[in-house]
């Protein structure tokens, strides 16, 4: 079975987010290592640092990882931007590293002028950050997007070519949010067009390489290119597409995390992994 979960608030404190993940019945979470709103962030003390430890013992939350700032763009043609994207990167992580988190989520970027030139720069931008961030262990997932306007990310070429020219490919993986891919114009809401669509992934960029899901369906439609989450089922997406990604064996200890919108009660990702949960089919069905 996938690790189900969602997204959580870090909000009085790292160890919070497991505990309110776990609260729901979270196998996986999701969090910010920082403000996403912010550029730094005060130094992670050995007091933070342990009561996230203690957290995850006690709560028993199988997989965690972040996600980055959303001030960072990593495609910009301005180099003050640029450097000043980078140096934020570089902190997260080594502030993942601190907590032991293996990946860090990041939208590759958006372009100034051409789509060649922002994928220049994020492909030098993430050398620089994995050559300084070696011997950390961390692992940066690239977030397929919806294409919107001028964000890079919305074909699967897009990052091949990121992987393809890395330095260190090794330390590069993918997140697959269901709402952007579709958004971007994959259609897998039927047996053949999810077949065709991860057939189409593996070729392009390896299925190896894909790590965690994001779990949205999509208020805009297929090829909207419209960054728009919606309650699963509630969408354009439907059902069959999660009972297709979730029923698939080699996703079976991946994790999948909720982004949908909802209340500090929680009850709407309540709602959505009980929607989740029974989509997957039972060892009988298997």
């Amino acid at each position: 079975m996938p690790l189900l979960g969602a997204h959580m608030s870090i909000a009085g404190g790292f160890e919070n987010a497991l505990i309110r993940g776990k609260s729901i019945g979270c196998e996986a979470v999701q969090i910010f290592d920082k403000s996403p709103r912010q550029w730094r962030a005060k130094p992670l003390t050995t007091g933070e640092i342990a009561r996230f430890k203690q957290a995850r013992l006690e709560t028993g939350v199988r997989a965690v990882f972040a996600h980055t700032s959303y001030l960072i763009n990593l495609g910009v043609s301005d180099d003050d931007l640029w450097f000043k994207s980078m140096a934020s990167f570089i902190e997260e992580v080594e502030r993942c590293a601190a907590l032991k988190l293996p990946y860090l989520v990041t939208h590759p970027g958006s372009y100034t002028r051409t789509e060649e030139e922002g994928l220049d720069r994020v492909g030098m931008a993430l050398d620089e950050i994995l050559k300084r961030t070696r011997d950390t262990g961390v692992i940066v997932l690239l977030e397929l997007t919806s294409g919107q306007g001028s964000h890079l990310g919305g074909r699967f070429e897009q990052l091949a070519l990121v992987v393809s020219r890395s330095a260190y490919p090794e330390r590069l993986g993918v997140c697959f949010d269901t709402c952007h891919v579709f958004a971007a114009g994959y259609d897998f809401r039927t047996a053949k067009g999810y077949n065709a669509t991860m057939t189409l992934f593996d070729t392009t960029i390896g299925i190896e390489r894909l790590k965690v899901f994001h779990l949205n369906d999509s208020r805009g439609d297929l090829g909207s290119r419209l960054d728009r989450h919606e309650h699963i089922g509630a969408g354009k997406l439907g059902l069959e597409a999660f009972r297709l990604l979730l029923n698939d064996g080699r996703f079976k200890e991946t994790p999948m995390v909720l982004e949908t919108p909802k209340g500090p009660d929680l009850k709407e990702d309540v709602e959505n992994l009980r929607v989740l949960r029974g989509l997957l089919k039972t060892k009988e069905e298997v």
